[in-house]
């Protein structure tokens, strides 16, 4: 059972899905099976299906063993709703999958997803504009002009433009680098260093660039807190109070300074259901509708780790400031709940590892419209995510050290263009240096005495002294 890996790159959902289908129906064992005294060929009972299907999904690299049978049952479920498979009677769609000894079968014929066309893409990111180009609207045609009075020296400068012994005179623009300048910097770089890890010719297929915000790019490299967690310059958008405290609690535990009440038996599970219900009843999960394709398609990074953190930090600065911070907060206690010790189970059947994952992957990755696996592609991402949140959520120094360097670069460029003489004496050149500072004679070598000695010789015997 050899599932390849899929790359990063657009659809990446729907290849993993394409392949998955191919897989199972290639190489799920089929067999003779008996049912109500009638022998049907060829099929299979649900529960091999879910032996098979989930050893493939743990055995797969895109996919790893945090993978549950529970979810397992749901994807053949979704393969009976889109007739990969469908039941001994040739039923489907309408009917529910369930974990027994039910008999199923393969249709003659596996429909496989078609990938959706979009419109060809630029392979620029964001063109920023040349310091020589006009504003909109303007031209050369259109430069008011002076009458001018025709003399010989006159007419000498034209003619001398017209067989080409002068250049034509052409106005030139000097652009003022503003704030709107400085954010469209921020976002086209960022874009480009994902794009560059990625691979990728463009990230049109991937992620809509038009809706890529650089104010929430600046906000959440430099409005953070000592610990790197967002400040947010609108409270109303905090976590409640309450979620807060709950957090604050089970991170803790059982040192729980803000809590009054008595505790009572179950007192976490409580606390534990309460941050769950808030996170669930978001309107958009934390990574938002629009970046789930960018974070899917990063996720076939992830034998590459040191590059897929680096694509994830990238991902995570396009994050709204308010969805960063609440990320930020949500993967801190998710890693301590996990780590403490002293934590009684918050569940029977699942670990405490586990029982974070489930709980948590689809309010932090989802598709606005249903896709076939992205329970599977959640549950992936956080489970990385919980094991490098720290480097995942920091600021990646050399994208902010690279933007500040070109910022700063244009706004010497800017400078020496408006004030050539000032910038002469500020930032002089070589040439103006050596006029400015002539070099001085350097000092000849004092000579040692011992240096003027012979060098050691070794000694040899002459013929007047063996007489």
């Amino acid at each position: 059972m050899e599932h390849s890996i899929v790359g990063p790159g657009p659809y990446r959902a729907t290849r993993l899905w394409n392949e998955t289908v191919e897989l199972f129906r290639a190489r799920m064992p089929l067999r003779k099976h008996r049912c109500r005294f009638k022998s049907y060929e060829h099929c299979f009972t649900a529960a091999e299906a879910v032996d098979w299907l989930h050893e493939l999904l743990r055995c797969s690299q895109n996919f790893g063993p945090e993978v549950t049978r529970k979810q397992t049952v749901q994807l053949l479920k979704k393969f009976l709703k889109n007739h990969v498979i469908e039941d001994i009677k040739g039923k489907w769609g309408q009917e529910d999958f369930e974990d027994n000894r039910h008999l199923y079968r393969f249709p003659p014929s596996s429909p496989l997803k078609p990938y959706p066309k979009k419109p060809p893409y630029q392979k620029d990111v964001i063109k920023f504009p040349e310091w020589n180009d006009p504003p909109p609207g303007t031209s050369q045609e259109n430069i008011p002009v002076r009458p001018v009075v025709m003399n010989s020296e006159m007419w000498y400068k034209r003619h001398s433009i017209a067989i080409g012994e002068v250049p034509a005179c052409r106005l030139v623009y000097r652009r003022q680098l503003t704030e709107a300048n400085v954010e469209e910097i921020w976002k086209s770089m960022t874009l480009s260093y994902l794009q560059k890890i990625l691979g990728l010719d463009s990230l049109e297929e991937v992620l809509d660039i038009k809706i890529v915000n650089s104010k929430f790019i600046i906000h959440n490299v430099y409005s953070v807190s000592k610990q790197g967690v967002v400040i947010l310059d609108d409270k109303s958008k905090e976590l409640p109070h309450w979620v807060l405290s709950a957090m604050k609690c089970l991170a803790n535990w059982p040192n729980c300074s803000d809590l009054k009440q008595p505790m009572y038996l179950g007192f976490e599970k409580d606390v534990f259901k309460t941050i769950a219900d808030y996170y669930r009843h978001l309107k958009e999960p934390l990574l938002t509708f629009h970046l789930f394709d960018a974070f899917v398609s990063v996720l076939g990074l992830l034998q590459k780790e040191k590059m897929a953190i680096e694509a994830f930090q990238i991902c995570c600065l396009l994050l709204p400031p308010e969805n960063r911070r609440k990320l930020q907060l949500l993967m801190r206690t998710m890693a301590r709940i996990c780590l403490s010790k002293e934590m009684p189970p918050l569940c029977d059947g699942f670990g405490t590892r586990t029982l974070m994952v489930q709980t948590f992957s689809r309010c932090i990755l989802c598709s606005k419209d249903e896709v076939d696996l992205d329970e599977l592609l959640a549950a992936r991402l956080v489970t990385f995510l919980m094991d490098n949140y720290q480097e995942i959520l920091k600021v990646p120094l050399a994208l902010q050290t690279s933007i500040e360097e070109r910022v700063a670069h244009l706004r010497r460029v800017q400078f020496q263009k408006s004030y050539p003489e000032v910038y002469q004496e500020r930032f002089p050149t070589p040439e103006s240096e050596a006029l400015l500072f002539p070099e001085k004679p350097k000092p000849k070598p004092q000579l040692l005495m011992w240096a003027l000695k012979k060098p050691f010789q070794p000694f040899q015997r002459t013929r007047s002294f063996r007489m």
